[in-house]
């Protein structure tokens, strides 16, 4: 299995974010080229932040993203420059297919979703910050180290 970690001078880290934005109005705009001319704006945007661009999908009203993300970073001041970018590239591009969904220029709705994904579920997680500090987590440390030592 390969380890998704990341570090940088101070930090390791494995963000994942699972992100949806919706057309305006939802409207059914993004048609087929579109949706792939916003895949590559997306992972353009996001390695300039020092992000990177997992998944992609979308529908005609809306796509989803999924990102490896930097600690670093404020989340909302993300979104708003994935949106503002994104919007600004597609109305220029896209000029004349969006001219009868929008008689300003209008791509995304305000609104969006964003979730953290992990490799590990929620209970799981909980019930390992709750073993910290036990008997049996001491065990399992001792005994996984063992495993991992060569033999002398």
């Amino acid at each position: 299995m390969e380890n998704a970690n990341r570090s940088s001078s101070h930090a390791v880290y494995n963000l994942k974010l699972h992100v949806v934005f919706v057309t305006k109005y939802r409207r059914k705009t993004l048609s087929p080229d579109l949706l792939g001319y916003l895949e590559t704006a997306f992972g353009e945007i996001l390695s300039a932040w020092r992000c990177k661009l997992l998944e992609f999908g979308g529908e005609p009203d809306h796509v989803h993203l999924l990102i490896d993300i930097h600690p670093a970073l404020d989340i909302s001041v993300l979104i708003n420059n994935l949106k503002t970018a994104s919007a600004r590239r597609t109305r220029n591009r896209f000029a004349d297919h969006l001219a009868p969904f929008y008689r300003k220029p209008l791509f995304w709705s305000r609104a969006y979703f964003v979730g953290s994904v992990g490799g590990a579920t929620l209970e799981t997680v909980r019930a390992y910050v709750d073993a910290q500090g036990t008997e049996e987590h001491a065990r399992k440390s001792a005994a996984k180290n063992d495993k991992t030592k060569p033999f002398a």
